[in-house]
């Protein structure tokens, strides 16, 4: 028998980025492909500042989320884990950040 994939938020999205918001944050933007798509990503019994806190190892009260009805856009910020160009950081664009997000599986 085939196993259901699920479907992520990633699925849903024209576009799911993240980037360096200065020196101190990180931004992930969700661009969704409809309306829809839309409603589930805004839906703030699934995507809330708690599910960032647990995908990112973050104190809840540090993220910032912004839902943008108008453009089907969710932006969401968090203080990066180490500050940007540090010794350890991995990241220095925070190009990478969102790919937790992306695979998120969305509610059936």
């Amino acid at each position: 028998m085939a196993e259901t994939v699920p479907t992520t938020l990633g699925d849903l999205a024209y576009e799911v980025r993240s980037k360096n918001a200065g020196p101190f944050w990180v931004t992930m933007e969700l661009f969704m492909r409809d309306a829809d798509g839309y409603r589930i990503a805004a839906d703030e019994r699934f995507l809330n500042e708690g599910t960032i806190a647990r995908l990112y190892g973050l104190d809840e009260a540090d993220v910032r989320m912004f839902r943008i009805p108008s453009l089907n856009v969710v932006k969401i910020s968090f203080p990066r884990p180490v500050s940007q160009a540090s010794l350890r950081d991995r990241d220095v664009h925070s190009g990478q950040h969102h790919v937790p997000l992306a695979v998120l599986p969305v509610p059936v």
